[in-house]
């Protein structure tokens, strides 16, 4: 018997994450950890969560896989949250009001601008001397 799952792609920055929720006793795991462990840093955990509460449900009775690669941390925080929220649509479309509500919907499209030749970073110059 195959497992039924709905399947969510996010993306931030260069990070990418696949997310897929299932029918379950509401294990999250972020690429075979815990989600507390591959998220130990404060306020990222509470950012995935908070996609939860805004559908007014708990991932009590679903289990939660996400495989999440590229980027750093604060990149793949936004990518899960963003696959979650995609697979939570596929899930139940009525929560699709509440979920862009929660400004969980919406791709962040800021990535890191490129540097130009001639320059130190993308925009910084070198230090002008007169002589």
């Amino acid at each position: 018997m195959a497992v039924r799952y709905f399947e969510g792609i996010g993306r931030r920055k260069s990070s990418t994450a696949r997310v897929r929720v299932m029918n379950g006793s509401g294990l999250f795991l972020v690429n075979d950890k815990p989600v507390e462990e591959y998220f130990p840093r404060g306020g990222d955990l509470e950012e995935i969560l908070s996609v939860w509460s805004s559908v007014e449900q708990d991932n009590n009775g679903f289990d939660v896989s996400v495989k999440v690669q590229g980027g750093g941390v604060t990149g793949q925080t936004g990518a899960v949250e963003l696959g979650l929220a995609r697979a939570l649509v596929k899930m139940n479309p009525e929560w699709i009001s509440m979920l862009r509500r929660g400004g969980h919907l919406t791709r962040d499209p800021r990535v890191k601008e490129r540097k130009k030749p001639g320059l130190k970073r993308a925009r910084k110059a070198p230090t002008y001397t007169k002589r």
